[in-house]
């Protein structure tokens, strides 16, 4: 089986231009992000695909891989689908070019049920939301799944909204990595733009509204991830990784 890592790198972010070069400790955060998931053992590639050849130029500088696509990319999924096009990957992993923190055990999760001959043709991850003031912030992405651990919807708002609350009232949250079979990535990134994937801005809707299954893994990663959307992000990631690399 061929495990490629893409990492969706696009410089015109709309809050934060530029942020796939922007500089941590000395590295682009592109780096952090390509070196972090190059400890994934279940990775037999990793591969940045970006819009911008500034991006392609600091990735070629550190030894990277990078490819060029188009700029109209409605998402990463998007973007990572015209990158594999040709690939004879059998498995993709979406990672987060924003995530310098990611932990290299979730990718080897994302990919752990295709491993173990899972009929899905796309895996997710999640983990347990344990601070209240996490449950109406919208940043927080939620999700809920069937016992089988296949998702039933995702969403920006509380779910599910605990009219009482039990000892059965647990709160998740969705991590933005994903891997799918290359033909499932394929087939979605050949669908529009779904209207529920717009209404919340979530792209994984895409999938549930066409009827595509997400199996969704919960994470034993207990390591704090920062996803990097402002310049305050940006600061807290320097503060925690210079902070690490004291310890």
């Amino acid at each position: 089986m061929h495990i490629l890592g893409v990492i969706p790198a696009r410089y015109k972010s709309a809050r934060f231009e530029g942020k796939p070069l922007a500089d941590i400790l000395g590295k682009p955060m592109i780096q952090h992000v390509y070196e972090r998931s190059r400890r994934a053992g279940c990775l037999d590639d990793v591969l940045v695909a970006t819009d911008d050849v500034r991006i392609v130029s600091a990735v070629n500088r550190f030894g990277g891989r990078a490819v060029m696509t188009s700029e109209s990319h409605p998402s990463g999924t998007d973007r990572i689908a015209e990158a594999v096009a040709h690939s004879d990957a059998d498995v993709v992993v979406n990672i987060q070019g924003d995530e310098p923190m990611i932990d290299p055990v979730m990718i080897e999760e994302v990919v752990a049920p295709f491993r173990s001959g899972t009929d899905a043709g796309l895996v997710t991850i999640k983990k347990r939301v344990l601070h209240e003031e996490d449950y109406g912030d919208p940043n927080v992405v939620k999700v809920v799944t069937d016992p089988a651990g296949y998702a039933l919807y995702f969403s920006r708002s509380l779910i599910p909204y605990p009219r009482k609350r039990t000892v059965h009232f647990k709160v998740f949250e969705h991590i933005g990595l994903y891997a799918y079979t290359r033909d499932c990535l394929l087939r979605l990134s050949s669908l529009p733009p779904s209207p529920l994937e717009e209404i919340e801005s979530l792209e994984q809707l895409r999938a549930l509204e066409n009827g595509i299954r997400i199996l969704v893994v919960e994470t034993r990663c207990e390591a704090q991830s920062v996803s990097v959307d402002t310049q305050a992000d940006l600061e807290k990631v320097r503060r925690l990784l210079q902070g690490a690399s004291h310890d």
